[in-house]
C-alpha cells in the first residue's frame, strides 16, 4: 500500500527526519541524485538542460545538473534569478555545481535559452509550495518547455500542477515523467495533475518510512492487495453461497442500463442474479439475458416504475444479500418514490447509483439516516448535486469530495478518470482505467460488480475499491483488443474475466 500525501504532510516528514538526524543538504543531495538518474535512464545521450526556480526545487536540479556533469554528461542549468538572489540550500547547490564546472546563464525569461538542441529538460521551476494559476513569468516559461521536443523530466512534481488536489489553473508542464521525494503526493495521482504527470518514479530520499505514511493519508493499493479481496468459492460452493444480487433498474427509455448491471453482477462472481424491471420493459430485458431471471412490476406511460413497484420490491428483495439500486430508472415520480422507499427501508447492503442518486438530491436525510451497508457510485455531477455544490467544485478536489458522505458504513465511488472510493475513514484512488471507459453504460456494468461483491461479502469500502479497480483493468483489456475509441458497455462486460483472471493470477 503506498501512501498518497499533502505537501504539509511531506513538509512535516521533512522535518521530522531532520529532528532525527537528517539535513536539509542530504535530503537535496539525495533527490538530486535521483532527479539525475532517471535523467541518466530516460535519455542516456543528448545535451541536458535543467531550468532552475529560486527555491529548493530549483537547488535539486542543481545538484542534478551537477552529478550529471560528474558523470560525462554535457549539462547546463538557465536559472531564473541570478547567484546572488538564491538563499540558504538552493544557494549552495548552485555554488557547488558551478564550482565542479556546470554551464550556466541567469535567464529571467525563455526567450534567451535555446532549447532546439536539447535531449532533455528537467522542470525544476516550481516545487510542491506553488499553487493557483502560475504567474505570468512562470507560465511562459511552462509554454516554452511544453513547445520543446526535449523528454521533459519534472522534479517532484510538474510546474502548474496543484501537489494537494491535482488541479491545474492555468498551464502546466506536460511531463514525460515525474521524480517525486519521499512521499507520493495527491496531485500526481488525481486528475487532472495525474494527466501532466506522465510515469512517476517514488525516489527515497532518506525520509523513514513511518513519517511517509500518515494514518489518514489516501491510499493506493497493490495488485496483491486487491487479489486478496476477491471473494473465492470454496470447491463444494453452491449458487446461492457465491451472493445473491437483486438489480432494481431500468426503464422505457434506458432498458440497456438495467441489462448492463445485472450482466455486470453475473459476470463479477454473483451466484445469483435476478433483475426487476418495469413491466413494460420485461420483454427487452428477457430478450438479452439468458442465465438471468427478470421480474416485471408496475409500470407507466412512459415504462418507468410506478409507486405501486415499491412494495413488491422490498418483498422481493427478503431473498438477496445485495440490492443495486438505480440505473436508467428516470425521474418518474414512481420511479422516485421506488428509489427513495428502497433506500430507506431496505435493511441490507445496497448500491445507489445514476437515477436513485438523482431521488435522493432533495431528501439526503435518507441516505444519512441508513445503517446497512450502502455503496454510493455517483458521476462528479451527482456527487455535486448531492453536496449542493458544482461539478467543478468536485472535480476541483476529488478526494476531499468523496469523503464528504462517506461514513463507517457508506463507501463514495466517486466515478471518473482516477476513481476515488472513500469510507470508513479511508480514500482509495483507483489506477486503472482508460479513456475507453468514458461511454455510455459503463457505470452500470460498474454498479452491478459492486453489488457482487456487497453480496460476496465485502464491506462497502473494499467492494467499492476492488470494484473500481477490476472495472478499470477489464476496459484496459478491452481497449487493448478494440481501441480505445471503438469499446462499448457491452465490451467492458465481456472483458471481466480477464480482468479478474489477471487480479487472482493461478487461482
Amino acid at each position: 500500500m503506498l501512501r498518497i500525501v499533502t505537501a504539509a504532510e511531506i513538509r512535516s516528514a521533512e522535518e521530522l527526519a531532520i529532528a532525527r538526524g537528517a539535513t536539509l543538504t542530504s535530503l537535496m543531495t539525495a533527490a538530486g541524485t535521483a532527479l539525475a538518474e532517471v535523467v541518466s535512464e530516460r535519455v542516456p545521450a543528448g545535451d541536458i538542460i535543467v531550468v532552475a526556480g529560486p527555491g529548493n526545487n530549483g537547488g535539486d536540479g542543481w545538484v542534478a545538473a551537477r552529478i550529471l556533469h560528474a558523470a560525462g554528461r554535457t549539462v547546463s542549468v538557465a536559472s531564473l534569478r541570478a547567484l546572488e538572489a538564491l538563499k540558504g540550500e538552493a544557494a549552495s547547490a548552485a555554488q557547488a555545481a558551478i564550482e565542479s564546472g556546470v554551464i550556466w546563464q541567469h535567464a529571467s525569461t525563455p526567450s534567451g535559452v535555446d532549447f532546439t538542441g536539447a535531449a532533455g529538460i528537467v522542470d525544476a521551476l516550481l516545487g510542491i509550495g506553488a499553487s493557483g494559476a502560475p504567474r505570468p513569468d512562470i507560465a511562459e516559461w511552462i509554454e516554452a518547455l511544453n513547445s520543446s521536443s526535449a523528454t521533459l523530466i519534472s522534479a517532484d512534481i510538474p510546474t502548474g500542477v496543484d501537489a494537494d488536489t491535482g488541479a491545474v489553473t492555468g498551464g502546466a508542464v506536460h511531463a514525460d515523467v515525474t521524480v517525486t521525494f519521499g512521499a507520493m503526493k495527491r496531485g500526481l495521482v488525481t486528475f487532472p495533475g495525474a494527466g501532466y504527470a506522465g510515469d512517476l518514479v517514488l525516489a527515497d530520499i532518506g525520509i523513514p518510512p513511518d513519517l511517509t505514511s500518515p494514518d489518514a493519508a489516501p491510499e493506493v493499493w497493490t495488485a496483491e492487495e486487491y487479489a486478496a479481496l476477491v471473494p473465492r468459492p470454496a470447491p463444494d460452493v453452491h449458487k446461492n453461497q457465491r451472493g445473491r444480487v437483486l438489480v432494481v433498474a431500468g426503464s422505457g427509455t434506458y432498458p440497456g442500463a438495467a441489462i448492463l448491471a445485472a450482466r455486470g453482477a453475473a459476470r463479477a462472481g454473483a451466484g445469483y442474479v435476478t433483475l426487476a424491471v418495469p413491466e413494460a420493459i420485461v420483454g427487452v430485458a428477457q430478450g438479452h439475458l439468458v442465465s438471468i431471471p427478470v421480474v416485471g412490476l408496475p409500470s407507466g406511460r412512459t415504462g418507468a416504475f410506478l409507486s405501486a413497484a415499491l412494495e413488491r420490491l422490498l418483498r422481493l428483495a427478503r431473498d438477496f444479500d445485495a440490492v443495486v439500486i438505480g440505473p436508467g430508472m428516470t425521474l418518474a415520480d414512481g420511479a422516485v418514490v421506488t428509489a427513495r422507499g428502497l433506500v430507506k427501508r431496505l435493511p441490507i447492503p445496497i448500491v445507489v447509483d445514476a437515477d436513485a442518486l438523482n431521488a435522493l438530491v432533495d431528501a439526503r436525510e435518507i441516505l444519512d439516516a441508513r445503517t446497512a451497508p450502502t455503496v454510493l457510485t455517483p458521476h462528479p455531477g451527482e456527487l455535486g448535486r448531492l453536496l449542493s455544490v458544482t461539478t467543478a467544485d468536485v472535480q476541483r478536489d476529488r478526494i476531499s469530495s468523496s469523503a464528504e458522505m462517506a461514513s463507517a458504513v457508506h463507501a463514495v465511488v466517486l466515478k471518473g478518470a482516477g476513481t476515488v472510493t472513500s469510507g470508513d475513514g479511508r480514500q482509495v484512488i483507483n489506477t486503472s482505467g482508460t479513456p475507453a471507459l468514458a461511454t455510455a453504460g459503463t457505470g452500470d456494468v460498474l454498479a452491478g460488480v459492486i453489488g457482487a461483491l456487497l453480496a460476496g461479502g465485502l464491506d462497502p469500502l473494499h467492494a467499492g475499491a476492488l470494484g473500481a479497480y477490476v472495472h478499470g483493468r477489464a476496459g484496459e483489456a478491452a481497449a487493448s483488443v478494440l481501441t480505445p475509441l471503438c469499446v462499448t458497455a457491452e465490451d467492458v462486460v465481456e472483458y471481466l474475466p480477464t480482468a479478474f483472471g489477471e487480479v487472482l493470477g493461478e487461482w
